[in-house]
């Protein structure tokens, strides 16, 4: 964790973050770049060698805007952040998962389960670097990428928000059970995580605990540029 120089992941209060994923999908998490590194991270899109492919989400209907996923290894502090923060992640996932009634497959270290990834045929990086300018958002959607799926994932803004850009709110859309679709919009403040539910989470219902589907997305940037890393804790196919 050398490449980290903010507050230590493990000083955040994980009872209250498992409570924030409990009762609305996602939680903000506390400040885990500096801005120097968020400089480094944003401006290293550029740098083609640092990527394994470029998508461009309008060719896509994905929405309008740009992403890259990086290639391996990958640039410090991001195998880092993923290490520290997979511990932390992986008590939460689980207690998901019993409350479902399913069996929870993650193991204790985050290198086994990216080697159980691999030897389903899910071998590529997911470590993702999205930028989007002003008229640009994301489509809501769910990075799932394969059978093996780790429920949660991180982004981490690296611009700070009206001051670089307006608009861009991170969104979650969830279906409940036998209801409407409930919405949710968050603010990222500069170089903070925020975790959220990567494809379904338990909701209590009247016949116990139910798995309701959670999109997420991106809020039309109206005006500068908005960068963000994004930490998925499974590999693609």
């Amino acid at each position: 964790m050398t490449a980290i120089d903010g507050p230590a992941i493990d000083d955040a209060d994980w009872d209250v973050v498992a409570a924030e994923l409990d009762a609305v999908g996602g939680a903000l998490l506390p400040r885990l770049l500096t801005d120097a590194q968020t400089v480094a991270l944003r401006t290293s899109y550029d740098r083609d060698e640092l990527f394994r492919s470029t998508v461009d989400m309008e060719r896509y209907r994905f929405g309008a805007g740009e992403y890259r996923y990086f290639d391996r290894p990958y640039p410090e502090p991001i195998d880092e952040l993923k290490h520290a923060l997979y511990p932390h992640l992986l008590p939460i996932t689980r207690r998901w998962w019993e409350r479902l009634g399913r069996t929870p497959p993650w193991p204790d270290d985050l290198d086994e389960w990216l080697a159980m990834c691999h030897d389903a045929g899910q071998r590529r990086s997911t470590a993702i670097l999205l930028a989007y300018g002003a008229g640009d958002w994301n489509a809501l959607h769910r990075d799932l990428y394969g059978e093996l799926v780790f429920p949660l994932q991180v982004v981490i803004a690296l611009n700070e928000p009206g001051v670089d850009h307006t608009g861009g709110e991170f969104l979650l859309v969830e279906q409940r059970p036998r209801a409407q679709s409930r919405g949710t919009s968050f603010t990222l403040p500069r170089g903070h995580g925020f975790v959220f539910t990567t494809r379904d989470r338990p909701v209590r219902s009247a016949r116990g605990w139910s798995a309701a589907p959670v999109r997420h997305g991106v809020s039309t940037v109206r005006s500068g540029s908005r960068h963000t890393l994004a930490l998925v804790f499974h590999d693609a196919e």
